[in-house]
């Protein structure tokens, strides 16, 4: 659509003319040279047109301090490390190389800011209580670790749990992992999502979210599902129960998940409403791949030869067929999930450890407070 015109004194002058046929035509002509006249600029000085490019905006402040390995181990402050390297072989996951030296620089700090953060949180809910004039209820810590598949978030999570056990301040520390909540295979089959496990639809979030609910408000004797890693399923008629501890550390693929708008557009509530701290365990995408393969060849070797073993079938198989078979199920699985659902949410944890090649953690983010 064409943009409206608007007459200039001259075609005014003309239309005039034809309606006021009394005035002189000299008078009128007087006027049309006198509105062609071109503008005479005003005195002083007038602006120039930049040719510069305008200057780019600054960037956002980062939301983290950055820490290298040797400035976190700083962080320790003496404290003593109480795990033994028997402690650490037993909570060490399959592929994962953690060892004492790491624990000593990595997680041993991490645990006594943690400590910091149990006991302050304690005392804001304290607080809260007084004022709202309520009997204090013992409401437990909630720490969430979540990051891809092989990246080694369960050896985190255990070796966590064991130096938190030994803080005064919090001698019960519960571990659930968010397999439990895997909806059992035959209802995944049924829905179409056998290869999708591990993706968000896969699991029974609402029971998920329903139990940590109920082990923040204080409530006792929780009970949460087994999932069977050697058969891949939900385990008939078996649960542990978590019964009021001091921490509850919840670890899985996408327990930092953001929330969503519902149809009514009201805010649905998540999982990472109820922690108190988060963690994100982080490697590079290829890194990821390389170990993921690696962790099926040992497998092959191990939980596969049991006849029991959902994944039995894997157990004959040559180095080439297993890495093909391994890379094939990351390509379609893992990786479409780590890319759309686990990576995003990496910069809503609290702390967020990057690992290098040799599975050890090179540096620490720790979100500004």
């Amino acid at each position: 659509m064409a943009l409206p015109t608007y007459p200039t004194i001259p075609h005014m002058v003309a239309s005039v003319m034809a309606r006021s046929p009394t005035l002189e035509r000299a008078e009128w002509a007087t006027m049309a040279r006198v509105s062609a006249t071109p503008a005479v600029p005003l005195p002083g000085p007038h602006p120039v047109a930049s040719t510069e490019p305008p200057a780019p905006r600054a960037p956002l402040p980062s939301p983290y301090l950055d820490f290298t390995r040797d400035d976190w181990a700083a962080r320790r402050d003496n404290h003593p490390l109480s795990l033994t390297p028997d402690d650490i072989a037993r909570v060490r996951g399959l592929g994962d190389r953690v060892d004492m030296r790491e624990v000593e620089q990595v997680y041993l700090p991490l645990s006594r800011l943690l400590a910091f953060y149990v006991n302050a949180t304690a005392g804001l809910h304290r607080v809260t209580t007084d004022f709202l004039g309520e009997r204090p209820a013992k409401v437990p810590f909630v720490i969430g670790i979540a990051g891809s598949v092989a990246v080694g978030k369960s050896t985190t999570a255990r070796v966590l749990r064991e130096l938190l056990r030994r803080w005064p301040q919090t001698p019960r520390v519960d571990l659930i992992t968010t397999d439990g909540f895997l909806r059992p295979n035959a209802e995944l089959e049924a829905r179409g999502l056998l290869q999708r496990k591990g993706f968000p639809e896969s699991y029974d979030r609402r029971a998920l979210l329903r139990f940590v609910a109920d082990v923040k408000s204080g409530m006792p004797r929780v009970a949460a599902p087994v999932y069977s890693h050697l058969t891949y399923d939900i385990v008939p008629d078996a649960e542990i129960v978590v019964d009021q501890p001091d921490v509850l550390i919840v670890e899985g693929l996408n327990v930092l998940q953001p929330a969503t708008v519902r149809s009514d557009q009201r805010t649905r509530q998540v999982l990472s409403d109820y922690f108190d701290f988060s963690v994100y365990v982080d490697a590079p995408v290829a890194q990821l791949r390389t170990w993921y393969v690696e962790r099926f060849l040992r497998l092959r070797e191990t939980a596969f030869a049991d006849p029991e073993s959902y994944f039995h079938r894997y157990a004959a198989l040559t180095d080439s067929e297993a890495r093909e078979t391994a890379s094939g199920i990351w390509e379609r699985i893992n990786e479409p999930n780590l890319l759309r659902n686990v990576e995003p949410t990496r910069d809503r944890a609290t702390l967020v450890l990057s690992k290098g090649a040799d599975h050890a953690v090179t540096h620490i983010r720790l979100r500004r407070l």
